[in-house]
């Protein structure tokens, strides 16, 4: 069977071959977090895109691939994205990133911060560094793009099928769609593909169509 995207917690990774890069999924934790494992199909290196719970289960999601783990990216400082954090980081003495305001907040002294335009590199792989600040103040997405232009965007909560991530007023609401707008549909096409931190993917192309409605209802 190909990639779905469709996971349950308990159940199995699914995996998805690109070029230059593959990625596993699975769900974990009763939140039901979906955490991302990258591998460079070139040099066998991986990061891990938020160790969100169960870490007896992410580290089977890390020996499915290379079996080495060098680096954990954390989108953002919500509870249930870093749970397995420390016990994951211990155990691999991976390097670890954040967005810069929300890594005092992580169980763990992050060791690259990270801001909009920068690049985090692992083997031959580069993920651009999208900042979108509203579900929390240093919110991350990770951006893979394939040689062929393709884009794989990983966006914690800030993103999800039917629209933006939960914002706490009007204000951090507007800022949220401010930036997914100037920094993610004004910048990448409808083939985007977005890996959301819960729940199934989706793509900017299914969720273009609406922004006006999520500005206008103000959630």
């Amino acid at each position: 069977m190909g990639y779905t995207g469709e996971v349950s917690v308990g159940g199995r990774s699914d995996v998805r071959e690109l070029d230059g890069l593959t990625i596993r999924k699975c769900s974990v934790g009763e939140m039901d977090n979906n955490a991302y494992l990258l591998t460079c199909t070139a040099t066998d290196e991986q990061l891990l895109i938020d160790a969100a719970d169960d870490a007896e289960r992410l580290r089977e999601l890390i020996a499915e691939g290379s079996g080495r783990l060098h680096a954990v990216a954390t989108t953002h400082q919500h509870w249930d994205h870093h749970r397995a954090l420390r016990a994951v980081v211990e155990a691999t003495h991976a390097t670890t990133y954040a967005g810069a305001p929300d890594a005092p907040e992580l169980p763990v002294a992050v060791d690259e911060t990270v801001e909009q335009g920068d690049v985090i590199s692992f083997g031959a792989v580069d993920l651009d560094i999208v900042r979108l600040t509203g579900h929390t103040p240093g919110s991350i997405a990770l951006a893979y793009t394939e040689p062929g232009g393709r884009v794989h965007l990983f966006t914690g909560d800030s993103l999800f099928p039917g629209g933006p991530g939960k914002t706490n007023s009007p204000e951090d609401f507007e800022r949220l769609l401010g930036d997914l707008t100037d920094r993610v549909f004004e910048v990448y096409g409808d083939d985007t593909w977005v890996y959301p931190g819960h729940g199934n993917d989706t793509t900017l192309g299914a969720e273009r169509p609406q922004l006006t409605e999520w500005r206008e209802r103000g959630w």
